[in-house]
This record gives structure tokens, C-alpha cells and sequence, in this order.
């Protein structure tokens, strides 16, 4: 009878080990980018209820080198979320967050992120305080999203740093704190959350939470600005319209940040734009691309920019205006879905 058992036992360790090594050469052939091969590898072993295997197999079909097929990446993220795996409840959530496969419900992306966040899962933390705060098939609660917020925070999640930092900033339910709010924006501004990068510069440039520091408001802009973040480039360019910060005034970089920032839609990068063209700052003066960015900006509810366009018009011809007009529409159009 010992011997039956000993040699039971020598099989399952066996088994054990060919399954891990199964499972080791699927994971290796999904990070080299060889879907069809971890598919292969990985479907034996989720089909037996191998809990990883179940959730590499959702994580490929939902987005990864093979035909996306969202409604299988559910089938086997159900699998392994019910086995209680954390990461799966965490992609389920998301699924039903989103409508993936599944009917968007937010009420059961709720209850998977909640499982994945009491797992200890920061992401799954962040997103089930996001929850809260958004008040998405719960009611708002903005203390809950602090908690779950903090949670996540603690644990270097850079999304919810910035989160946090966000709340004590605006005092959303918690008394406003500008020490704290720097804190959280730059650990989430160090790894590299874009805007955390501008608020931080911010509460530089202004000495809210932190002492006043104009260099490191205009590294921190800069940071967020190379991202392609459009309220930090146009903060940029207003520092190099000013000559602020330790920064020598250049009307020509202050066009270029203007510019990115303008024709990615920031109405107030659209606004200064024409400020530049009417008044010749660093370019020629030119009346209907000032009136052109101000009609852009007017149509996204700056509030000065019709004022402006008003004022020059009066400097214009019928047909500058007409042109002028023509552009902005032709703007407008092309930018609609942004």
C-alpha cells in the first residue's frame, strides 16, 4: 500500500512539473510575441483549470496578436476570476466597465474590482475608488474613493497618486491640503504621470503646498508638455510669452507650444494663438489667423475670444473675414470627433 501511495505521489509531482513547465513555455511565448504557440500551450492547461493559464488566455483574445476576440478573453477571465484569481477579476471588471464582450454593467465591474482591490490589488483599488467617485452603478461617495484611493496610492499606483493628490487639491470631501496634494503629484508626476507633471508645475509656479520655485515648475511643465500634454504645453508657452521662471521670453517657442496645444483643442492655447498672430509676437502679423484661432476658440467657449474677434474686425477686409471664417470652419470640421 506504501508503495501505491509513493508511486501516486512520484506521478502528481510529476504532472506538477510538466504542467508548470507547460504553462513556463506558453508565458514565454506570449512575451516573445508567438500567440498562436502560447494559445497552443496555454488552452490544455485552462481547459483543465490552470487559474494563470485561464487569465494569459483572456489577456491574448482580448488584445493581443491574434484576431481580438473580446467575448472569449471573458469567457476565460470568468474562468479564472471565480477561481478567485486577482488580476482576472481585475480584467473581468474592466470588461463589464467598458462593455467588452459582455454588456456594459457597471454594478458587476464593481463587485469584480472589489474582489481584485480586497486581493490587495492596486490597480483593482484605484478602480473601484474611481467607482465611487464617479458615482458608476454605485452611489457617489467621494470618502469611499479616498480610501480606496489611499490604498492604492501607498502602494506606488501613479494613477491613483494622482487621484489623491487631486482630491486634497479641489477639496473634494476632505479638507483642502496643498502639502498633501504636492505629495501625491510628485510621486505620480516621478513616474511620469503627465498630469501630475503640469499640476505639480503648477503648484510650484504658485507656492501652494511647496515652496515657490519657478525652475522646478518649468522642468515639471516641461516633462508633462513633451508628453503631448496640451494644458501643460500651453502653460509652457505662457512662460516663455513672459519670460517667467528663469526662462529668457521667446515669442517663437511660445508659438510652438501654443500651436501643439491649439490644434489638439486646448481653447486656451487656441485663444493665446491669436493673441500671438494679431499683435506679430516672434511671426508676422497676421489678422486672419488671429481671427481664425479666436472663431476656434470662441466655438469651444473661451470666454474673451469672441471679444477679441469683434475687436479685429474692424482692422479687416470683408474678405479677410470671409477667409478667415472659411478656415476656422474648415478647423472645426476636421477636429469634430477630437
Amino acid at each position: 500500500m506504501s508503495r501505491l501511495i509513493s508511486a501516486i505521489s512520484v506521478l502528481l509531482l510529476f504532472a506538477t512539473s510538466v504542467d508548470a513547465d507547460s504553462f513556463q513555455n506558453g508565458v514565454d511565448a506570449y512575451e516573445s510575441g508567438d500567440y498562436l504557440t502560447a494559445i497552443k500551450k496555454l488552452e490544455s492547461l485552462a481547459i483543465q483549470g490552470h487559474v494563470k493559464a485561464q487569465y494569459y488566455l483572456g489577456v491574448i483574445y482580448n488584445n493581443e496578436g491574434v484576431e481580438q476576440d473580446d467575448e472569449e478573453a471573458v469567457k476565460w477571465f470568468t474562468r479564472s476570476a471565480k477561481q478567485g484569481y486577482a488580476s482576472a477579476q481585475l480584467a473581468l471588471g474592466l470588461m463589464y466597465d467598458k462593455g467588452l464582450g459582455i454588456p456594459q454593467d457597471y454594478e458587476k465591474a464593481a463587485q469584480w474590482y472589489k474582489l481584485a482591490a480586497e486581493q490587495n490589488n492596486a490597480e483593482a483599488q484605484f478602480k473601484f475608488g474611481s467607482i465611487y467617485y464617479y458615482g458608476k452603478g454605485v452611489t457617489s461617495d467621494f470618502r469611499k474613493a479616498l480610501t480606496w484611493y489611499t490604498l492604492s496610492a501607498k502602494q506606488g499606483y501613479a494613477d491613483a497618486q494622482f487621484s489623491l493628490g487631486y482630491m486634497y487639491e479641489v477639496s473634494k470631501d476632505v479638507p483642502r491640503d496643498y502639502r498633501e496634494a504636492a505629495k501625491w503629484y510628485k510621486l505620480s508626476a516621478q513616474q511620469g504621470h503627465a498630469i501630475a507633471q503640469n499640476n505639480l508645475g503648477l503648484m510650484y509656479s504658485n507656492g501652494y503646498g511647496i515652496t515657490q520655485n519657478y525652475e522646478e515648475a518649468v522642468k515639471w511643465y516641461r516633462k508633462s508638455a513633451d508628453q503631448g500634454y496640451s494644458i501643460a504645453q500651453n502653460n509652457f508657452g505662457l512662460m516663455y510669452l513672459s519670460g517667467s521662471g528663469g526662462i529668457t521670453k521667446d515669442y517663437k517657442k511660445a508659438f510652438k507650444w501654443f500651436k501643439l496645444a491649439a490644434e489638439q483643442g486646448n481653447e486656451n492655447a487656441q485663444f493665446n494663438l491669436g493673441n500671438i498672430y494679431a499683435k506679430g509676437l516672434g511671426i508676422d502679423k497676421d489678422y486672419v489667423d488671429a481671427y481664425k484661432w479666436w472663431t476656434i476658440a470662441g466655438a469651444n467657449e473661451h470666454g474673451r475670444a469672441r471679444m477679441e474677434k469683434e475687436r479685429i474686425e474692424k482692422k479687416m477686409t470683408p474678405g479677410e473675414i470671409a477667409n478667415a471664417q472659411e478656415l476656422a470652419k474648415l478647423w472645426l470640421e476636421g477636429h469634430e470627433n477630437n
